[in-house]
């Protein structure tokens, strides 16, 4: 047990293969200790051969959790490592991280006034050996927007923008974007966190 987590139950953190701090955070809020790795993966080149297959973008936030924390495992053989991922749908058409400002506004502006879905997916590895996977799947519906209130939200939240798909935080600011939200809140911030911790239980890592 580390000091200071008393539910963890292994002397190692949790290995989290990801430079995102909203899900550092949110596990370590939730009494894991983490310790971050940010994996070296080419995400479109992973992507790509899904794509062309057809794939869901369900599969493909799977496939990259899964390839994130491949990355990491060989790395650290004997740690626990938690890949995540998320994909954004809306229609047909899957949304990436907008590049810059004219990309986060053509984003929004396509979102504004549909119901888009985010899917957020982990994978627990160990020595390269996934030990568990799974996904969760949230419902947003963007109000209608102006050109106008577009630019002056994205003057507001500034380089944040490009720093989620679709181009918004529903934790911050990008609250304003919407009109109804379907689904859990952990699963639009990036990671659905009750069925990890629920894996952690079962692997005996985590107090039942």
């Amino acid at each position: 047990m580390i000091a200071g987590f008393r539910l963890w139950l292994s002397p190692q953190p949790l290995v989290l293969a990801s430079g995102s701090t909203t899900r550092r955070d949110m596990l370590t809020a939730a009494g894991v200790p983490v310790e971050t790795v940010k994996p070296a993966v080419d995400e479109r080149a992973v992507e790509a051969p899904l794509l062309a297959a057809g794939e869901s973008p369900v599969r493909i936030a799977v496939a990259l959790a899964v390839a994130k924390a491949a990355a990491v495992s060989a790395q650290q053989p004997d740690g626990l490592v938690l890949g995540a991922d998320q994909t954004l749908a809306c229609a047909d058409e899957a949304f990436h991280k907008p590049a810059d400002r004219a990309a986060a506004a053509r984003q929004i502006a396509a979102l504004a006034g549909r119901d888009h879905e985010l899917h957020s997916a982990f994978a627990l590895l160990r020595g390269g050996k996934v030990l568990a996977e799974g996904h969760q799947t949230a419902r947003l519906t963007m109000r209608p927007l102006t050109p106008g209130f577009i630019e002056s939200y994205l003057d507001t939240v500034g380089d944040a923008a490009f720093s989620s798909v679709g181009g918004y935080q529903i934790e911050g600011l990008g609250a304003q974007l919407f009109e109804r939200i379907e689904g859990d809140h952990f699963t639009i911030l990036g990671l659905p966190l009750l069925p990890v911790l629920a894996v952690l239980r079962d692997l005996s890592i985590l107090a039942r």
